[in-house]
């Protein structure tokens, strides 16, 4: 039995919400906002291409998130994380 197809837009959807727990800078509501860049490079470079991170590679232990990348990271987060309102099934 072969592995199974990879989704890797959902992975990137899923690392992108995830980077919205350690949002940090001025701009976490929106505008500028670092996240810690600990999740697979593969991902990263990937988000990159998207244009909703800048270029993770270098030194630093965290990266910057573009206007984009910080609004499509809040929706995410709250779509795949949050919990539903009163009355929901």
């Amino acid at each position: 039995m072969g592995e199974p197809d990879i989704d890797t837009d959902r992975i990137d959807e899923a690392v992108l919400a995830l980077m919205f727990l350690t949002l940090h800078g001025a701009g976490r509501s929106s505008g500028f906002a670092r996240a810690w860049k600990s999740f697979d490079w593969g991902a990263l470079n990937r988000l990159y291409e998207k244009d909703l991170i800048c270029d993770p590679v270098g030194k630093a232990k965290s990266v910057v998130l573009t206007d984009e990348g910080v609004r499509r990271s809040k929706a995410l987060f709250h779509e795949l994380f949050g919990k539903a309102g009163p009355g929901a099934s």
